[in-house]
């Protein structure tokens, strides 16, 4: 007898999916801890500014707005955010075997310090007590200073936003997990290119590494500090 499941191939697209998963209430969550830390991933113009760059995406327009909101209850509750980014040296050397796929001047491995692309979002409200910094691959902890901050911050839970759902924030939601921290994926502040893309991996994450939970979860708490 079979107890175990075989693949299941239905109909449904990734957003149904994701709709019946989230309307579960039997699904446990990992919940809050004591202390949480803002991360916003790859905020930076040549994913954010849709007018300029081909490599840029939007789904929710209210993300950033979100995300500013989010970030100031959290610094004013001394709470840290961070910021994080991605670019390479002028020869990308340091882009390894992940800028090897294409080459052109929307490649990611293009992405140069102090250029265009590597701007953060104008409209980011940045303070300068947050920290920031410059990754190189998916994760915003993969050799970068992010553990140790956090874990000099006392932070036990971690909050992720930006892009792509289904790439750097998610790598980023799997990394914290495997740090040992209660991670938080607010819908609202996510976005990725199609929505098969963005719901099937919001899904992953709240099957499996994360709590998904629409963004006035993470507003309520905050305030109630």
């Amino acid at each position: 007898m079979t107890v175990g499941t075989r693949m299941v191939r239905d109909d449904r697209t990734a957003r149904e999916l994701f709709e019946e998963v989230m309307a579960n209430p039997a699904r446990r969550k990992f919940g809050f801890g004591q202390r949480l830390a803002i991360v916003n991933v790859d905020f930076q113009r040549a994913y954010t500014d849709i007018d300029t760059f081909k490599t840029a995406y939007e789904t929710d327009p209210r993300q950033i707005e979100y995300v500013n909101t989010i970030s100031r209850l959290a610094r004013e509750r001394d709470m840290p955010v961070v910021w994080s980014r991605v670019a390479y040296r002028e020869d990308a050397a340091d882009a390894g075997v992940w800028g090897t796929r294409t080459d052109t001047p929307d490649s990611l491995q293009n992405i140069k310090y102090d250029s265009e692309r590597h701007q953060y979002d104008p409209r980011c409200q940045i303070d300068a007590s947050d920290l920031q910094y410059t990754k190189r691959m998916p994760s915003a902890f993969f050799e970068t200073p992010l553990a140790s901050y956090l874990t000099w911050r006392r932070v036990d839970t971690v909050v992720v936003t930006g892009g792509s759902t289904s790439g750097c924030v998610r790598a980023t939601a799997v990394d914290a997990l495997s740090h040992g921290y209660r991670v938080i994926v607010p819908i609202e502040t996510c976005a990725d290119k199609h929505e098969s893309y963005h719901f099937a991996n919001l899904t992953d994450l709240q099957l499996k590494y994360a709590d998904v939970e629409p963004v006035q979860a993470v507003i309520d708490w905050l305030e109630a500090r």
